[in-house]
């Protein structure tokens, strides 16, 4: 484990391995550096790349200087690329896709950027969660109630299946997981604000993402994510989309679809 500090003085805690050019990894809402799934990713492109691994701020082994806001993370993933070196591939899944594509707008050196299925609703007719979810959210979390604030935030503000939540306390090992960084939720749900209600994209906030990026969605995923993928290489300057089996997070991460598809991108 290695340390870094970011501008608040906030320790941001990271795994590098691996060699290459640098790829610093931005993991979504409940993941953190040691989660399973995401190592078995970073171990892939490990064999390519030099691969940053880091706890996002509240997660693992990180700080977590109050009072939060998406720019303290902004400042983070920046501390991270200059900890690479001063310029980056960055990758980021679900609320961390949002958070790469604030920083790839607000100018952060990213050579490359890979966008995994951000969770925008940009259709009307689409499933929405509620217009309070980040501060009921918040308010969950301060009273102490993970539990409750983990099923709020999956079922009400994602759309899982209510059924997932039993299911996942048959599972002590998982749901242990979840709750030990249930806290950052309310910084997750912050991210989405204003990208969830059913509204078109703009892209002004990305006009300096003018980076190649790579939109990816996977065949098996709600329509929203599709949705949300199309509507953002609309409007980013330098996009595509690559929609392939595999590439969905409703499931556990699969390292195995995912990996190849980063490396391609990288690499060419």
């Amino acid at each position: 484990m290695q340390i870094v500090t970011s501008t608040d003085g906030t320790k941001i805690a990271y795994d590098k391995v691996g060699r290459g050019p640098a790829l610093v990894m931005v993991a979504g809402a409940f993941s953190y550096r040691n989660y399973p799934a995401q190592l078995k990713l970073v171990n892939l492109l490990a064999e390519h790349f030099t691969v940053y691994n880091y706890d996002r701020r509240g997660r693992g082994d990180s700080g977590d200087t109050q009072p939060y806001a998406p720019e303290r993370e902004v400042e983070d993933l920046k501390a991270m690329i200059d900890a690479a070196g001063g310029s980056a591939y960055v990758w980021g899944l679900s609320s961390g896709a949002a958070l790469v594509l604030r920083a790839a707008g607000s100018g952060l050196n990213i050579t490359k950027l890979a966008v995994h299925e951000p969770p925008f609703i940009v259709n009307a007719t689409d499933r929405k969660p509620p217009a309070n979810f980040p501060e009921h959210t918040a308010e969950l979390i301060a009273a102490g109630k993970k539990d409750e604030a983990i099923k709020y935030f999956m079922v009400e503000g994602m759309g899982a299946p209510g059924f997932i939540i039993p299911m996942l306390h048959l599972m002590p090992g998982v749901w242990k997981r979840l709750k030990a960084v249930a806290n950052t939720l309310p910084y997750d749900a912050l991210l989405l604000k204003g990208y969830a209600s059913g509204k078109p994209l703009s892209g002004k906030e990305w006009a300096a993402a003018t980076m190649p990026t790579l939109v990816m969605v996977g065949t098996e995923s709600p329509a929203l994510f599709h949705n949300a993928g199309a509507a953002l290489v609309k409007v980013l300057p330098n996009a595509k989309l690559i929609t392939k089996k595999g590439l969905g997070h409703t499931k556990a991460l699969s390292a195995k679809d995912i990996a190849p598809v980063l490396i391609h991108f990288l690499q060419n």
